[in-house]
């Protein structure tokens, strides 16, 4: 019996075969790559950069650091916490993470405590900086630093003007602080030696004497 469909022509398949759909697909994810790479080049260039632009060298800018104006040549690259101890000599600031995270660098800018590693220096503008060697007026400790040496709150010492910062912040906001209050605003400060306890008895101290 012969075979209906020996001597004819093999037909093409309708539709889409399997090539054609992974060719076309491919296709498609090309172009769709660069409609969006186009979009985005063109997104860029359309709203640039905003702000002003220095470096890469050194230029001079002028920082007021404890009610003293000071001028120091800095390259684009420094942080705050860099231009303090290293251009100011002011190294009671300690670095002790450098990437914000145990607040050992607390500062303040214009009354507001801020970690010294993680700000440019070229940020702070006309803001006003305040180091813990701005702490202590007319020669006399601030209470929280004396509270501090009584109490035996300071051990290697890497931590402490941080502490020491974000407690007198504590005090300047809050006269009359509870166990929680000075908890509160010592979490961002880490503490190696485990001291933590002898920082809240300080603390507390402290307000006592300023109320």
């Amino acid at each position: 019996m012969e075979d209906k469909n020996q001597g004819l022509e093999s037909k093409p398949t309708k539709g889409i075969t399997r090539r054609n759909f992974i060719r076309g697909a491919g296709l498609s994810t090309a172009g769709s790559v660069l409609l969006t790479s186009n979009a985005l080049a063109f997104d860029y260039k359309e709203q640039g950069l905003a702000g002003k632009e220095f470096g890469p060298e050194a230029i001079t800018i002028k920082m007021k650091v404890n009610g003293i104006m000071k001028s120091l040549s800095v390259e684009p690259r420094t942080t705050l916490a860099s231009a303090l101890r290293d251009h100011l000599e002011l190294t009671g600031t300690k670095v002790v993470c450098d990437r914000g995270s145990c607040s050992a660098c607390t500062v303040y800018v214009d009354g507001n405590p801020v970690n010294s590693c993680m700000m440019s220096a070229f940020d702070v503008g006309e803001k006003e900086v305040t180091t813990i060697e701005g702490i202590a007026k007319n020669g006399e400790l601030h209470p929280i630093q004396q509270a501090f040496i009584e109490h035996d709150a300071s051990q290697c010492g890497y931590c402490t003007p941080g502490m020491v910062m974000s407690c007198v912040h504590l005090l300047e906001n809050n006269a009359n602080p509870d166990l929680e209050d000075v908890k509160n605003a010592t979490r961002g400060n880490l503490c190696r030696c485990g001291t933590y306890p002898h920082v809240f008895k300080a603390t507390l101290a402290a307000a006592k004497k300023t109320i």
